[in-house]
């Protein structure tokens, strides 16, 4: 039996709805293929570029041409939620627990953000040994979930409720103790000891044995953590009241050792709250998504959870309601506002063939919208993944922090173990120094028994030292600035490019669409003697179908205003800096600059002659030839975007040098220079001429930046100590760059700059405070001259103050 061909599927590579041939709205050939649309908007939205739509995905293809998806290599990466981290050391802790497991090639984890990223071969580890061993190491593991903030709130209140709990227990105790040293309570000393005993322990093994099992699970894998410092000074103090009972000379500590686990809970919830608050920016942009769309079926409206929409769907979108999903306008016209995606603050004007991000708000008309983009290939999906990823990684000026940190509490233990011995062993010849102390410090007691002294002095170095504040200092001021910047329309691949932005003391600018509109226009065609202006435009159309360069996209749009069909051509190379080549009806061709066409023997006499005749004018020469006869010239010009002279003198402000490097001829350079305030330009450069000047300006300024469109600059991007690169709209994933702009909107660079420079003021300062706190409390408390309350309540503030620092970032005018 003969089976029947199945039909060939068509997708509008626009919108990714199936078309049916006969049913299609308009169909246009490209590179020998026919491609089929669902509306004339889809149609002239190819038109325009048509590889940008086809560079976007195998999916957006017709099924005959996709290609074969590419073999999956062992190795995967995946980020884990930990709950239960109470330090820089919790992460150490755990990173050990992860990287003992034999398929873990690389283990981070981030204690600001409560997460960790593990890259790993599945097949020798299976995902469920990696949350077995955070589990194993004393800590909880938390579901990635859409629904963040709900789990985050629900982690906070458990935190609330376990220091509410602890104070509930510890408030009796005090009151007991108040009452029988005001002999307003009269009960046996042993009763009293045994009460506040009691209540001590319910202290730590109710609301604090999350503390302890974390403690626990530390000392089990060999590492020390802000948990087991304060766990051996609690339980220490609280074993003082069994010496008590048991006849031991000693101080009695119990009422102390709740007291202590109460402070460190009310820390921790203070802690977490502010650290909400740091991330508070990317859990809103979490929470802006719609819950739910109208869609078109079979004629009518309904209403599907967005988790079910589908490239080709197409949405029904009102006045005033959410767009659900990113995608691209087949009917109507209206404003939409844009400000929570790309900072503008202005509703931007939306016409059928243009695109919608999701999350964003329809302001004015009713629109048909059809599905582009679904799940975690959304716009906003994508800025919450670089945002999260940026947040993760850790930078270098967090080495130090980590390097102290990782010997931090080892270190403390010691010290607390010898503070304790040498006040046994010395307590008499100590006695003068605390009474003359006394004045100062009313609740040092040079009267209590040696053994009391050295448990006095020990448990205050426990529980004083603080590993936190030295752990939050980098990642928190990170986490404020990430999302700040995401906010704004600006996304860093990484916190060491946020680093290295604040020492950039040049940028180097493109001129093409950076510090253009990118959008040139044909102002003139200028054929030889005895050429038709037609042919001239017809041959440079034929060799630029397919590029994505903007004078490439001027000639095509100039063609087809002029109803001209450019002739096929095949054989098209592109020659980045001189032009293009190729061949149009057989014959060879080519455009681009003078010494593109004299490389290959076209003689270029009259060409040089209207060159001149229009030296000093604005716009950019395109020479022409066909079958080595000179044909003519096209004049394309752009315009200046009107930010730029202000975005030129802002870098100036801010003791950076501008400087422009082109291909472009050199008046239509200096022009634009001049028009902008740039007094440094390199014109007529070769794309391996851009490295090597950014090689010698990098020697000049040390550390430069480049600001281009992410395509054509690409290489210079990467050469650059941060490339900065112009996002379009959605397309904000761009592999070359280290920090995107959302919005073409150059004041943004002075944006990311400020911010850049303000979140490491903000870690010095951090850093400043967490060494100085430890350096200044640790000797006053190995002193014995700090109460273990007094030494907790400092330890607490210290982690706060360095949180509540970081967000005050959030002031900072960008």
């Amino acid at each position: 039996m003969v089976m029947s061909p199945e039909p060939e599927r068509h997708i509008d590579p626009v919108c990714g709805m199936t078309v049916q041939p006969e049913s299609a709205s308009g169909s246009w050939e490209y590179k020998g293929k026919i491609y089929y649309f669902c509306s004339t908007a889809c149609l002239a939205r190819f038109k325009e570029n048509p590889e940008r739509f086809l560079s976007a995905g195998a999916e957006t293809l017709p099924m005959s041409e996709q290609a074969p998806k590419p073999e999956l290599t062992r190795t995967t990466s995946t980020v884990i939620g930990i709950s239960g981290m109470s330090c820089a050391g919790c992460a150490v802790t755990i990173e050990k627990a992860l990287s003992r497991l034999p398929g873990v090639k690389i283990a981070q984890v981030n204690f600001a953000t409560e997460e960790a990223v593990v890259e790993y071969d599945p097949e020798i580890t299976p995902p469920e040994e990696l949350k077995k061993a955070i589990v194993s190491a004393g800590y909880d593991v938390r579901e990635k979930s859409a629904d963040e903030t709900t789990l985050l709130a629900a982690e906070l209140k458990k935190a609330k409720t376990r220091m509410l709990v602890a104070w509930l227990l510890v408030v009796p105790a005090m009151v007991l103790m108040v009452l029988h040293l005001a002999h307003l309570l009269h009960l046996p000393m042993k009763l009293m000891t045994a009460i506040e005993f009691l209540l001590g322990a319910a202290v730590l093994f109710i609301p604090g044995w999350q503390v302890l099992k974390t403690a626990f699970g530390s000392l089990r894998n060999r590492s020390a953590t802000m948990d087991v410092l304060i766990a051996l000074g609690t339980i220490a103090a609280l074993l003082s009241s069994l010496l008590v009972l048991a006849g031991v000379e000693v101080e009695n500590l119990g009422r102390v050792a709740g007291m202590l686990m109460a402070i460190y809970l009310t820390g921790r919830y203070l802690e977490a709250r502010a650290k909400g608050r740091a991330a508070g920016a990317l859990r809103q942009l979490l929470s802006l998504g719609a819950r739910t769309a109208r869609i078109l079926v079979d004629g009518g409206e309904t209403e599907v959870p967005v988790n079910r929409l589908k490239p080709g769907d197409i949405m029904l979108i009102r006045p005033g309601e959410k767009i659900p999903t990113d995608g691209i306008i087949i009917e109507g016209t209206t404003e939409i506002d844009e400000s929570m995606a790309t900072g503008e603050p202005l509703p931007v004007v939306k016409n059928p063939g243009d695109e919608v991000i999701g999350a964003t708000i329809n302001t004015t008309g009713f629109i048909r919208v059809a599905v582009r983009r679904v799940g975690q290939d959304t716009f906003l999906a994508q800025v919450i993944r670089l945002v999260e990823e940026a947040q993760l990684k850790k930078i270098p000026v967090q080495a130090l922090a980590d390097r102290i940190t990782a010997r931090f509490v080892p270190a403390i233990l010691l010290l607390a173990l010898i503070t304790g011995i040498i006040w046994f062993a010395f307590a008499p010849a100590f006695q003068p120094f605390l009474r003359r102390a006394h004045t100062l410090f009313p609740w040092v007691n040079p009267e209590l028994s040696r053994l009391s002294l050295a448990l006095f002095a020990a448990v205050a170095v426990l529980v004083i030292a603080c590993p936190c504040a030295l752990g939050l200092a980098t990642p928190t001021a990170l986490v404020v600035a990430t999302g700040m910047a995401a906010r704004r329309g600006i996304i860093f691949r990484s916190g060491a490019a946020l680093q290295r932005l604040k020492d950039v003391r040049a940028l180097c600018l493109d001129k093409t669409g950076t510090l253009t509109l990118g959008k040139p226009q044909v102002q003139e065609i200028i054929p030889l003697p005895g050429v038709e202006p037609a042919e001239v435009l017809k041959t440079a159309a034929a060799l630029e179908q397919g590029s994505e360069h903007p004078l490439a996209r001027a000639v095509l749009q100039r063609a087809e205003k002029q109803n001209l069909k450019p002739p096929a051509a095949e054989n098209i190379t592109a020659l980045p800096g001189l032009g293009i080549t190729g061949k149009v009806g057989g014959r060879p061709a080519w455009a681009g600059r003078l010494a593109l066409l004299r490389k290959h023997g076209v003689d270029t006499t009259g060409l040089e002659t209207l060159a001149r005749s229009h030296e000093g004018k604005p716009g950019t020469m395109l020479f022409v030839a066909l079958d080595s006869r000179p044909l003519g010239m096209l004049i394309l010009a752009d315009e200046l975007k009107p930010e730029a002279p202000a975005m030129i003198a802002g870098l100036k402000a801010l003791g950076i040098v501008p400087v422009m490097l082109t291909g472009d001829s050199r008046q239509t350079a200096e022009a634009i220079a001049r028009q902008a305030g740039i007094e440094q330009v390199h014109a007529e450069l070769l794309p391996q001429d851009k490295l090597e000047l950014l090689g010698r300006l990098r020697e000049k300024y040390r550390t430069i930046a480049m600001l281009g469109d992410g395509i054509n600059d690409a290489p210079a991007l990467r050469a650059a100590d941060v490339g900065i690169a112009l996002g379009t709209g959605t397309e904000i994933a761009i592999a070359a760059s280290d920090v995107t702009l959302i919005r073409s909107d150059l004041t943004a660079v002075l944006a990311a700059v400020r911010l850049s420079r303000a979140t490491f003021s903000k870690i010095k300062q951090n850093l400043f405070w967490a060494l100085f706190y430890n350096l200044l409390a640790i000797p006053l408390a190995m002193l014995g001259l700090l109460h273990p309350v007094i030494a907790e309540i400092a330890m607490a503030l210290s982690s706060i103050n360095v949180v509540t620092n970081s967000l005050r970032l959030r002031r900072t005018p960008l």
